[in-house]
């Protein structure tokens, strides 16, 4: 059975201190490479205008692209070299949405086993989209960051987003299996869905599971930061595949810690040789 993992592609530019580089970029995309080493039977879906991001994939066979328009831009800033856990970002806030339509056809005749779903911003998985992939009746985690992000425009500079709740966001998430948050994201829009479980990250303060009680999850230290773009997403990976296959979120948890630790020891993608 097939993981499909949902999400954009995007072009990056991380900036550490006074270093700058473009990547490619996107949850989705870190996520792959992690799926690659633990759960090789997974789909990549993704949107943006540029079919060349894909060749950054650590497989492009298993990459379907959907062809919009624009394509997601990023700038993650950590402005101080000595605390990865401070970050600034900015985007040009895309509108380009993964519709029902876009999904029908590559989906057709996929065996699903589970669906992650990755939105950058609130465009990118419409209320009908999520209704959509529920009637598959498999498990769905997702990750919040993405729904909660609208442009800031107290602030001025060009793109730059905050958080904030909506609506929908309770239609969303009823029936989803398990949502990813930071503490931050958690505080915005509280407890009270009607979801199995909550995964709750506090960068290197690890982590908690909150189901029908709460597990602590320890941060695994790292001596040697490195690059901590798309931590979060690799956690989320890896504590997907085990979820999956081990049906222990205990062990799910501290498998991504570990995970998320040695990701972090090297630039770009976690990679089991770094």
């Amino acid at each position: 059975m097939t993981l499909v993992v949902i999400g954009p592609v995007t072009q990056d530019l991380i900036v550490i201190g006074d270093e700058s580089s473009i990547k490619i970029g996107g949850a989705t995309y870190f996520q792959s490479f992690v799926f690659e080493e633990f759960y090789t039977d997974y789909l990549a879906v993704v949107n943006c205008k540029s079919k060349n991001l894909v060749s950054g994939f650590p497989d492009s066979d298993k990459v379907k692209v959907i062809e919009k328009d624009s394509t997601h831009f990023f700038i993650n800033e950590y402005p101080n070299p000595e605390n990865p856990d401070i970050r600034y970002q900015l985007s040009n806030f895309a509108n380009i949405p993964i519709l029902k339509s876009d999904l029908e056809g590559v989906l057709d005749g996929v065996d699903v086993d589970a669906f992650v779903l990755n939105p950058l911003n609130r465009y990118d998985f419409p209320l009908e989209t999520v209704e959509y992939l529920k009637t598959f009746n498999v498990p769905i985690f997702m990750s919040m960051q993405g729904f909660l992000r609208v442009p800031d425009n107290q602030v001025n500079e060009n793109y730059r987003l905050k958080l904030d709740n909506f609506d929908e966001l309770d239609a969303i998430l009823s029936g989803v299996d398990t949502i990813f948050l930071d503490e931050r994201e958690k505080n915005i829009i509280g407890t009270h869905y009607d979801v199995d479980e909550m995964v709750i990250t506090d960068g290197s303060n690890g982590s908690r599971i909150v189901s029908e009680g709460e597990i602590r999850i320890k941060a695994v230290k790292c001596d040697n930061v490195v690059d901590t773009t798309g931590c979060g997403d690799t956690f989320m990976a890896a504590y997907i595949t085990q979820k999956l296959l081990l049906k222990s979120s205990e062990n799910a948890g501290n498998f991504a810690s570990r995970i998320a630790s040695e990701k972090i020891k090297n630039f770009g993608p976690y990679n089991s040789n770094g």
